[in-house]
């Protein structure tokens, strides 16, 4: 049995936290270990708890969403932050992804589709949307002296996560998601998550192109 994420979740809103907890709490291997009502307290729940993901509201009293992003990232660079938004504007993508974030849900969608979520940044994955990853290519295909502007500590290169690395490295060795899954430790389903972010961020049709990309890029080794 697996233990349970460590989730703090970051909503101003008090109807819609509520709502949030009780989608949260039924399911099975999620904990809220932690509430905030703004950024500030954000920050500082971080530093009391000991967390696997932060779910974020983007609009946030004080600070605000997107700067509580960047200092939590600045304090603990490993921990997720997943920010919830009413907006995909381009313009909040590029100051989310600079901040930090592995990705961003809209309100209003499926309560699975969340969950779904928060255990993929959980697992080190990121969550992009169409709109975000078509943004990211494009910032990365026409600034490449510019690309650590967008990108996470960890993302000057590409726009893929370490883990995200790792994988797509292994994929172009010809490895197996099963393969993959035992290598990394991880299971086959999380792999599963990873290869399709990755095949959605470099906007290629399946895994065989991102591993031809990658290798062309020079991006991994080709051999």
């Amino acid at each position: 049995m697996f233990p349970s994420l460590r989730l703090l979740l970051v909503e101003d809103d008090e109807l819609f936290r509520l709502g949030l907890e009780v989608k949260l709490q039924q399911e099975s291997g999620i904990e809220i270990v932690a509430e905030a009502e703004d950024g500030e307290t954000a920050v500082e729940m971080v530093q009391r708890h000991a967390l696997d993901v932060v779910l974020l509201d983007v609009g946030l009293p004080g600070i605000g969403g997107v700067e509580a992003c960047r200092q939590i990232k600045q304090q603990n660079p490993q921990l997720p932050v997943l920010v919830l938004t009413s907006h995909s504007q381009k313009s909040l993508i590029a100051r989310l992804i600079a901040a930090g974030a592995a990705g961003y849900c809209l309100k209003g969608i499926a309560a699975e589709t969340l969950i779904l979520a928060i255990r993929s940044v959980a697992a080190g994955a990121s969550w992009w949307d169409r709109t975000a990853t078509t943004e990211i290519r494009t910032t990365f295909e026409h600034n490449p002296d510019t690309s650590e502007a967008i990108a996470t500590p960890a993302e000057s290169t590409l726009p893929l996560t370490q883990r995200e690395q790792e994988i797509l490295a292994l994929i172009a060795a010809g490895k197996s998601n099963q393969e993959i899954a035992s290598t990394l430790y991880i299971t086959p389903g999380t792999v599963r998550v990873h290869v399709h972010t990755i095949i959605q961020k470099l906007g290629v049709r399946d895994r065989t192109q991102a591993a031809v990309l990658a290798i062309q890029k020079k991006w991994i080794a080709g051999g």
